[in-house]
């Protein structure tokens, strides 16, 4: 049996008015997706526990079978993992997103543009990483280039008990209503007030105007947490797997669970990643002899931040056409029995720009027990509350592996 778990992060949205009150899922043409449904099973299942923040640190943690309740301290220890970074029990690793900021005045006035830095390249922002770990880095401080805006810092004999604001859940708004907060935080916000300083005027930020693109002029640090220590994930399915995906977070989680973890040349976490590349490296996994392959893709996430409802739509059209398609015809011509689970992380409803708690839709579909066709069945919000509905993301997980 061969196993795939789709992750078309952040797809789940809400109605909107000029789709004709239908959601990016329902507007958009993911043949393979919906064909998957009417032969399969459509449900809902909540991915994030009550009165835990809607980030994809739980959610793919509930995805890929973990109680988040248990098992999550935080994400950028998990990113922290898949960057090669070792940590001690006593080390906090924070998130370190390169972002813009504008407007004029002091640092408490300008406004959060763009969590992203207009999606900076990889190779612009270590150039900029590097000089903030050469500037702000202390024998207890470490900062660490990660891949476009996502990097890490380190503090060594560290606490966890800031209060810390993502920066996508903050877009539009004054920086200084959203610094950190909690006892001793205040290095965190002197940290963040001298990065300004140090990037707003740096080459490779003059060079990102002059081509009409957003600089990455600040460090928003956010997402503290310790080392975890998840079960293996080949004991609790007795399963071997491979992670792939372009963002850090969902590596570390793999590693941290045993699976394997491979990069796909061209990966980027956008609309603009290389679907057709990961799609070759999932079959190549299926050969190798792996049971399953956890295919996470950023990309209807990064528009739902951005307010992109057309890449939205368009990058989940790719996700059906240059990543599913293909690696169905692999399963299929195999002769060998498979599953797909396909199921969004958590919402990103364009409207708010950020995530959501909201429960989310699946498809299941079993190619030894088809249980359709129904032709009236497709993979949106709407179709999942006629479907069943799992409490808790690792419960889902856990049915589709048994």
């Amino acid at each position: 049996m061969k196993y795939l778990i789709l992750v078309p992060d952040g797809a789940g949205d809400e109605e909107i008015a000029m789709l004709g009150n239908k959601t990016p899922l329902q507007a958009a043409k993911i043949d393979h997706m919906n064909e998957l449904a009417r032969k399969g099973m459509v449900g809902l299942v909540r991915t994030i526990p009550p009165g835990m923040a809607p980030g994809s640190d739980a959610a793919n943690l509930s995805v890929m079978g973990y109680d988040p309740a248990v098992y999550h301290t935080g994400r950028s220890p998990l990113e922290a993992v898949s960057m090669g970074i070792r940590m001690s029990e006593t080390d906090v690793a924070f998130r370190t997103n390169l972002v813009t900021l504008k407007g004029e005045g002091s640092y408490e006035d300008l406004v959060i543009a763009d969590h992203s830095a207009g999606d900076i390249t990889s190779d612009e922002a270590r150039i900029l990483m590097e000089l903030i770990d050469e500037k702000l880095g202390t024998e207890n401080i470490r900062f660490y280039p990660g891949v476009s805006y996502r990097h890490a810092m380190i503090v060594r004999n560290g606490s966890t008990d800031y209060d810390l604001t993502p920066p996508h859940d903050v877009l539009t708004q004054r920086a200084g209503d959203h610094l950190p907060k909690g006892n001793g935080s205040e290095f965190l916000t002197e940290m963040m007030k001298k990065s300004y300083e140090l990037l707003s005027d740096h080459p490779v930020n003059r060079e990102r105007m002059k081509k009409g693109l957003n600089p990455a002029n600040s460090i928003w640090i956010w997402g503290q947490g310790r080392k975890p220590g998840l079960s293996p994930f080949y004991a609790k399915y007795g399963i071997k797997g491979t992670a792939i995906s372009a963002v850090d977070l969902i590596k570390g989680i793999a590693l941290c669970a045993g699976l394997d973890s491979i990069d796909v040349e061209g990966a980027t976490g956008t609309i603009h990643t290389n679907f057709k590349g990961k799609a070759r490296a999932a079959v190549e996994e299926y050969r190798k002899g792996q049971d399953l392959v956890y295919l996470h893709l950023e990309a209807p996430d990064e528009c739902s931040h951005q307010g992109d409802l057309e890449g939205k739509i368009k990058s989940l059209e790719l996700i059906d056409e240059l990543v599913l398609k293909p690696i169905l015809d692999y399963l299929y011509s195999s002769g060998e029995d498979f599953k797909v689970l396909i199921v969004p992380d958590h919402r990103t409803p364009l409207s708010i720009r950020t995530h959501s708690a909201t429960p989310v839709p699946y498809v299941l579909y079993d190619s030894a027990k088809e249980t359709g066709p129904d032709p009236e069945a497709a993979f949106h919000e709407e179709q999942g509350k006629k479907g069943r509905y799992f409490e808790n993301g690792y419960e889902l997980t856990d049915y589709f592996f048994a």
